[in-house]
């Protein structure tokens, strides 16, 4: 079977999840599409365009199966079918098996099962006899796949053999230190989930009910898990969760889920007991383990941040000086119909603050534009915000209208145009800052973490032997010699598959850290020697 991963990088836990159950019960991986017996499609249904990705690579995978191996099951799992569990079966009838965020760790029965209706289905067709199945179905490990196919799907009769839904209305499951994993990520550097789920009311976000309430890991368990990765040679630990700046707040005694506003958030944290566990207090015991490793904190929510956070990181050597924290916008008339709990005054403070207290940080943010009700002067504003604020990573995304949300139903929708325009016109806006940003680091040494050796395309792609970008003058002074052997690293400022590289020219060793130069930049890249 095919595993096709799509999303983000929350998805890829679950899907690690999946293929570690599936070992630790006897399943063979196997890279060979032909022998694989049964697919899983583990798919995003967080935007149209992710839910038009997930419906594509299954279909793809429907079509695949009736060329070459036809008594394949099909599975889908993740947050498509946890959002349309009901319509789904009626919508796809040739998936064998849906499910959902609860039974990622049940998947080696859906497996079975989903192997035996499409045996069943093919026995009502008449069409080709099921061959003898080996005892245990055969797993083809495809991660990340997301080709896409045109339109049409394979028609099957309804039969008595219809798909499984296995799919909680709630999802309630998070995984621990004993849940079976096998990492799909290289081996120096991996994902550490240490919570599920959301409590925020986000007009324009439908992941509390596709993911549920906020549910925090024990700390001991996270960091348990976290010593096993060091152990095994990961020098980074990306955190995550839906909100990390929430973590632990829900495992007080008498948690009441509503604590999203700054004040009422900062309240309940002065009244936590002295050991009560925070994001602070697991950033400070995984900064105490043995190791040379970085911890990256992702997902953060600006109402969650506190004094004491930032002091945390400044104090942690450990933890990178990077900090992703989504903004979604800067007006107040947006910030309040998007139900964001902060407010334009408290957001610029909080910026403000962040720099001062963690000397170096690198703050990585996103933004919606073409959000409902947003006039030519909300977007002005949050532009302006943009020039003077010169955040060092930044995406724009245009809304997108989600029916079951309250947004998708408000008055003033913007059309498609309007807001292709205006995110050009605010990824125009920040070109002009990130090549700012990557003038200031040439000249300087920089600690990065070496992935793997360039491919020609990549260099190709990232223009390095373009002499419009900034290398120092006299040094290097013919673009032919920067032509050679490059490895691609990133820095503290740059999370896997989201931010910028660093491109190395000469001989290092891969996954681990180095000290480079810079020596010049592209847009959003910098170029460097060992």
């Amino acid at each position: 079977m095919g595993l096709i991963s799509l999303g983000c990088a929350k998805n890829l836990a679950d899907a690690e999840i999946m293929l570690g159950t599936l070992l630790k019960d006897g399943i063979e991986i196997t890279n060979n599409a032909s022998e694989a017996d049964v697919v899983i499609v583990n798919t995003c249904s967080f935007i149209d365009s992710a839910q038009e990705e997930s419906v594509d690579a299954i279909l793809e995978s429907a079509e695949l199966r009736e060329v070459k191996n036809r008594g394949q099951g099909l599975i889908v799992s993740g947050c498509l079918p946890q959002r349309f569990r009901e319509d789904l079966p009626k919508l796809l009838p040739e998936v064998d098996a849906f499910m959902g965020i609860d039974q990622v760790s049940s998947v080696t029965d859906i497996v079975h099962g989903a192997l035996h209706r499409r045996r069943e289905k093919l026995k009502v067709r008449s069409v080709t006899k099921t061959s003898q199945a080996p005892k245990l179905p055969k797993l083809k490990l495809q991660a990340n796949s997301k080709s896409r196919i045109g339109s049409a799907s394979v028609e099957l009769p309804a039969t008595s053999a219809a798909a499984s839904v296995e799919v909680t209305p709630r999802p309630n499951y998070i995984p621990d230190y004993a849940t079976p994993r096998f990492r799909l990520t290289p081996r120096h550097f991996a994902y550490l989930k240490i919570a599920e789920g959301c409590n925020h009311p986000c007009s324009f976000c439908i992941i509390p009910r596709m993911r549920g309430s906020h549910r925090s890991r024990r700390q001991a368990d996270v960091v348990a898990e976290a010593r096993a990765l060091i152990a095994d040679g990961v020098k980074e630990l990306n955190l995550i969760s839906q909100d990390s700046t929430y973590y632990g707040l829900d495992l007080r005694p008498n948690h009441r889920p509503s604590i999203s506003s700054p004040d009422k958030f900062n309240a309940a944290v002065k009244a936590l007991p002295v050991q009560a566990t925070t994001i602070c207090t697991l950033l400070r015991e995984l900064n105490a383990l043995e190791g040379d490793f970085w911890v990256r904190l992702l997902y953060t929510h600006p109402a969650h941040w506190t004094d004491e956070l930032i002091q945390t990181i400044a104090e942690c050597r450990k933890v990178a000086r990077y900090v992703d924290i989504p903004l979604q916008h800067i007006h107040e008339n947006m910030l309040e119909r998007m139900r964001r709990e902060t407010s334009q005054q408290h957001i610029a403070e909080l910026v403000r603050r962040m720099r001062a207290g963690i000397p170096g940080i690198a703050l990585r943010t996103t933004f919606i534009v073409g959000f409902p009700g947003e006039t030519e002067a909300c977007f002005e504003t949050l532009l302006d915000f943009i020039r003077e604020t010169k955040f060092e990573r930044l995406g724009v995304f245009t809304y997108s209208q989600q029916e079951g949300t309250r947004a998708g139903g408000m008055a003033g929708q913007i059309p498609d145009r309007v807001k292709k325009q205006r995110r050009a016109l605010a990824m125009g806006v920040q070109h002009k800052v990130a090549v700012q940003v990557a003038q200031s680091f040439v000249g300087r040494t920089l600690r990065v973490l070496v992935e793997k050796e360039a491919s020609t395309k990549e260099i190709k792609s990232a223009r390095l032997h373009s002499w419009e970008h900034g290398l120092i003058r006299g040094e290097d002074r013919h673009a032919s010699q920067l032509k050679g052997r490059y490895l691609v690293a990133r820095g503290e400022a740059d999370a896997p598959d989201i931010d910028g590289r660093v491109y190395v020219r000469g001989k290092l060793p891969l996954g681990d850290f180095a000290e480079v130069r810079i020596i010049g930049h592209t847009d959003y890249d910098l170029i460097a020697t060992d």
